[in-house]
């Protein structure tokens, strides 16, 4: 009997918990304190130096916004002619038009002197007039009316209501169509003059930002929701809501730091996103840490994974290469008989009993299968005879009521042959040269009952004669052009021609009509090899052929349904030949 802490001690949870706690638990405790510690010092340090940058780049843009509202102040104090603007264009229009003119050029002379200025603007409510002056070169100079139609609805909706969208003593974000501006509006008088600032001119020196491959610096409106990348803030959850100078971790799992900064003249900010886990790549010191820990890890890692390897991996590695020889078909693998842990132990014996059974119980499956696949052969072939004798028995009685001896023998000769082959076709495979002796009796029969209406041409190839394909697979498909195309309206040619396909060398059976063809919907269906058969029976000698096939060609045959003037059906299958 083995000693009770031998017992103990082989387990394998005893063996892992115990050794991973001895390892990895003192490296564990000092990690989590170090990393606390280093990512607050690292994310302070980090959003200090964004912040005092963001200050920068803010005051700026605020010192550009304010030059350009001294000349909007300048300008309306200066220009007497906006009096004119004022009135009515009716009593005066040659002035007005004049006055317009000047305006014009004066505004649009002074927009060079303004860096990241794109228009100026003077809306006269009396008149429903927008003089719009941009700067040339900029990128409201060409295709601007948009940008002008966007101004004059703002300046309706400003007027029909109290509660304006814009502050009129502050800058702030107005989107027009798929571009954002900065937009400060003055009303002087009974005049509206305003600038308007590219926001991507603006944010163009914070490019030089460096906050990592996933960061943004991005501008923001009054209510800190992003102008710019809104599908990346949406995808990861982010809240851009700050105050100045202080930092906060948003997004989800909190993995984005966000520090921002307000304008002091305007409804808008800079906000700078950095991922959190980029911070640790900043700081020199931390990178030294990083390495000592990293050194630290992969010695921890190689004692771990001696240790795991002698108790765990080695016996797992067994009974997975067991069972891979079992997934590919070497049944006769077993796992080796090694010391190893009690569980270990018990697992490899329970494998190979279990092994041993289903080796056998696969051959008996197989057997099984085998004649399964011959009982429903049998069956599907069945499925056909029926439905043609009741046609035929149809034919003769028709023919029998007209009187039609002659024509009552010469078909009673042809089902004769015909059903000579079918009471003894009960096979998986029968010749083509007696199936499209078949199928030309089935034909012929047809004949009788759309005289006049139905021809047909059967050819091979030399040398296709002695083949074997399924047997009725070709007359399934006469049967079904003649059920759903054959009419006494106009006739109707089908061709049946047999040959072997050049690169393959398998055997190709087309069979053609001159139909109507298929109809979209069945023609998609088909394509997607759904079942078409229903209640009523209808379209079962497609859904027949597609079973046999595959029940005895697998995936090697193919049959494809399509429309050229008519019906088309091609089937591929292995060339067989009979072999006495």
């Amino acid at each position: 009997m083995k000693p009770f802490n031998r017992t103990v001690f082989n387990s394998l949870h005893i063996k892992l918990i115990a050794g991973i706690f001895l390892i990895i638990a003192p490296m564990v405790s000092f990690l989590i304190y170090n990393n606390f510690y280093s990512m607050d010092v690292v994310r302070n340090q980090v959003a200090q130096s964004n912040s005092n940058m963001l200050n920068l780049y803010m005051g700026i843009i605020d010192n550009k916004l304010n030059d350009i509202d001294q000349y909007l102040l300048k300008f309306a104090a200066e220009e007497s002619g906006l009096i004119l603007l004022e009135s009515s264009s009716k009593s005066d229009v040659d002035g007005y038009n004049l006055e317009r003119i000047w305006l014009f050029s004066k505004l649009r002379d002074n927009t060079i002197y303004y860096k990241g200025l794109d228009y100026f603007f003077v809306y006269s409510p009396v008149n429903d007039d927008l003089l719009f002056a941009p700067k040339v070169a900029g990128s409201a100079d060409s295709g601007n009316e948009p940008i002008q139609k966007a101004i004059i609805g703002f300046m309706h909706d400003t007027q029909a209501s109290k509660n304006a969208r814009i502050s009129f003593d502050r800058w702030a974000v107005l989107p027009i169509q798929q571009q954002d501006y900065l937009l400060h509006i003055q009303k002087v008088g009974g005049l509206y003059i305003g600038a308007g600032v590219n926001a991507s001119e603006v944010m163009g020196p914070l490019d030089l930002l460096d906050l990592g491959d996933e960061g943004r610096a991005l501008l923001v409106d009054g209510d800190h929701e992003a102008v710019q990348d809104k599908a990346f803030i949406n995808e990861h959850g982010l809240d851009l809501a700050f105050q100045s100078d202080e930092y906060r971790l948003t997004g989800n799992k909190q993995q984005y730091l966000v520090i921002g900064k307000n304008s002091s003249i305007g409804d808008f900010g800079l906000a700078a996103v950095v991922r959190s886990d980029t911070i640790l790549e900043r700081l020199p010191y931390l990178q030294r840490v990083i390495l000592l820990m990293a050194t630290g890890s992969i010695l921890i890692l190689l004692a771990s994974i001696y240790f795991l390897r002698r108790v765990v991996l080695l016996p797992i590695r067994r009974i997975v290469t067991a069972m891979r020889k079992i997934k590919e078909g070497y049944l006769e693998a077993r796992i080796p008989d090694r010391p190893t842990s009690n569980e270990f132990e018990l697992m490899n014996k329970t494998f190979n009993s279990m092994v041993g059974e289903l080796q056998q119980l696969k051959i008996d499956v197989y057997e099984e299968q085998l004649n399964s696949q011959r009982a429903e052969l049998k069956q599907l072939q069945l499925q056909i005879n029926p439905h043609f004798f009741l046609n035929s028995l149809n034919v003769v009685y028709y023919m029998a009521q007209e009187k039609k001896y002659d024509l009552i023998q010469e078909l009673s000769l042809s089902l004769i042959r015909y059903f000579r082959f079918m009471f003894r076709s009960q096979t998986d495979y029968a010749l083509l040269q007696d199936e499209l002796s078949l199928t030309e009796h089935y034909l012929k029969i047809q004949g009788f009952r759309f005289p006049g209406s139905l021809s047909y041409t059967v050819t091979a190839e030399d040398g296709l004669q002695d083949c074997v394909i399924p047997p009725l697979i070709i007359q399934s498909f006469a049967e079904n052009t003649i059920k759903h195309a054959v009419n006494t309206d106009e006739p109707t040619h089908i061709e049946i021609a047999i040959g072997k396909e050049t690169e393959t060398g398998k055997l190709h059976i087309r069979i053609r009509d001159t139909g109507c063809g298929f109809s979209e919907d069945v023609l998609s269906k088909l394509s997607e090899g759904m079942n078409l058969t229903n209640e009523g029976g209808e379209h079962i000698g497609i859904w027949n052929v597609r079973r046999r096939l595959r029940l005895l060609y697998r995936s090697e045959a193919e049959i494809t349904f399509s429309n050229d003037r008519g019906a088309v059906i091609d089937m591929i299958l292995p060339l067989y030949k009979e072999t006495g």
